[in-house]
């Protein structure tokens, strides 16, 4: 494994960054965050990262899995200064958090460092009051309950969010394509991009991608005629069914159909529609080679110039644009 050329650059900025530990946490998430800032540094030549693990004592922080790591340092001991720190915690958040720990994390704002939460470390942020007019993302099954509980903050569905000094994340490895961006960010895409093939990554996940939400989660309580017709827009994206065939499929009239969209969707069904094949086409756009004309035609547009201009009018974009990007 070679050095990328980064190694020759001078003056290259260290940053320190810091993850806290706390019961429960997600082995995955935190190594999908801590390696490719690891990997970016072997790549570079360069300690481009710092990094440290923290927990709120010495002894060893028991995860979901039920295999324990031990931190380097204990939050009393706590390294400094810090760049970026990163909470790394359950979802849903089964405890209370200490006081101290609250002192601790709130004592960070205004420093000077950005603070995230990594699948449950995004509440952890919200109940300290951290997270307060920022947009901010978690795992997807939280989604209710925190809109809920913390209305002050942005809900975001997306993958992972940078927001100035706040990055947050669905966990997993959404935990990687947000590091993977902040490399990026930092150092240049193409070390980003070496440090996803070393991972064996086909791809970085951009942050405007949503999370895979399940159906029936997205829709709640809806009446099963609304996920229905929702299903079946789904399965129909080459060949779209119009509005009065979906009503007709599911034995309703179209005025009903259009009542369901409205109070559960905020949106037409032939607007949820076209934004259901224009995701699609993005998603296409982005992971395959297919060419631009195949694709419009496989999410149901008729003509190519048709399809630009629809994919212009959603995404800001033309999708030549969108490949180029």
């Amino acid at each position: 494994m070679q050095p990328s050329a980064l190694m020759a650059q001078p003056n290259v900025i260290r940053r320190r960054v810091a993850f806290l530990l706390l019961p429960g946490f997600s082995l995955l998430a935190h190594a999908s965050a801590i390696e490719p800032l690891q990997m970016a540094n072997q790549l570079s030549g360069q300690m481009l990262y710092h990094t440290a693990t923290l927990s709120m004592d010495s002894q060893p922080v028991r995860s979901g899995a039920q295999l324990s790591l031990l931190a380097q340092h204990a939050l009393s001991e706590a390294p400094g200064p810090i760049d970026l720190l990163l909470i790394c915690a359950p979802t849903p958040l089964p405890y209370t958090l200490p006081a101290k720990l609250n002192e601790w994390l709130r004592g960070h704002q205004g420093r000077g460092v950005s603070l995230g939460g990594l699948a449950g470390g995004t509440e952890v942020l919200a109940r300290c009051g951290l997270l307060e007019g920022y947009r901010a993302t978690l795992p997807w099954q939280r989604f209710e309950a925190f809109s809920q509980a913390y209305p002050q903050v942005t809900l975001s569905q997306q993958l992972f969010e940078i927001d100035r000094d706040r990055l947050t994340c669905a966990g997993g490895t959404a935990a990687m394509d947000m590091m993977l961006t902040l490399i990026g960010q930092h150092h240049g895409a193409r070390l980003a991009e070496q440090v996803s093939e070393q991972f064996v990554c086909d791809r970085i996940r951009l942050a405007d991608e949503r999370q895979h939400v399940p159906l029936r989660s997205r829709l709640g309580h809806a009446p099963q005629s609304l996920v229905d017709a929702v299903t079946l827009m789904e399965a129909n994206i080459e060949e779209p069914l119009s509005t009065l065939e979906l009503a007709e499929h599911l034995g309703i009239s179209r005025r009903q159909l259009e009542r369901l969209f409205k109070k559960y969707l905020q949106a037409v069904p032939s607007r949820y529609y076209l934004d259901l094949r224009l995701q699609e086409a993005r998603k296409q756009l982005r992971e395959t080679d297919r060419a631009i004309g195949d694709i419009a035609f496989a999410t149901g547009f008729s003509s190519g110039a048709h399809f630009s201009t629809a994919y212009r009018n959603h995404f800001g974009m033309t999708p030549r644009e969108e490949r180029l990007a």
